[in-house]
């Protein structure tokens, strides 16, 4: 599996690990920056991995920045980006499972490196479960997104 990873600075030092993983399971990994932990804006970055992973340049994304939060809300701005935060791993193994989730977000500043292993590792290895119920919501998603796409929303 081709993953494309991402961070700003706040992310950077927390990137290693989760290339360390991806490395020791066998996955190739695109590294679309950034390179040092000079101030960068994270929505060019989650940007990056988002599109990668919506054109179908990536199979997945993983996102590093302080929190996981602001990756997280700008990754989900791109069409066929479902983007999760996620510090355990539960959540990143079901966000998969359950919900199709194709963009893992990192709060590097929130987790250690044990921990970051642990999370890539539950994410790389679940596949949407394809359940009945799960595929019902799934294209509830894709509905609302379908929605927002087409202006159907007042902002």
């Amino acid at each position: 599996m081709l993953f494309a990873i991402g961070n700003d600075h706040a992310g950077f030092a927390a990137k290693q690990p989760v290339i360390d993983t991806l490395e020791s399971l066998g996955h190739d990994y695109d590294d679309l920056g950034t390179y040092d932990e000079e101030s960068v804006d994270y929505p060019d970055y989650a940007r990056r991995v988002g599109e990668a992973v919506a054109d179908g340049d990536a199979d997945r994304g993983i996102l590093v920045c302080g929190s996981g939060v602001g990756v997280t809300v700008a990754a989900n701005k791109i069409p066929g980006v479902r983007a999760c935060v996620c510090h355990d791993s539960y959540t990143a193994r079901q966000g998969v499972e359950h919900d199709a989730m194709n963009v893992l977000c990192i709060g590097g500043r929130v987790i250690g490196s044990e921990l970051i292993a642990e999370v890539v590792r539950n994410f790389a290895g679940a596949t949407f479960s394809g359940v009945d119920r799960h595929e019902r919501r799934l294209n509830k998603m894709l509905e609302i997104e379908q929605k927002a796409c087409g202006g159907g929303y007042d902002v």
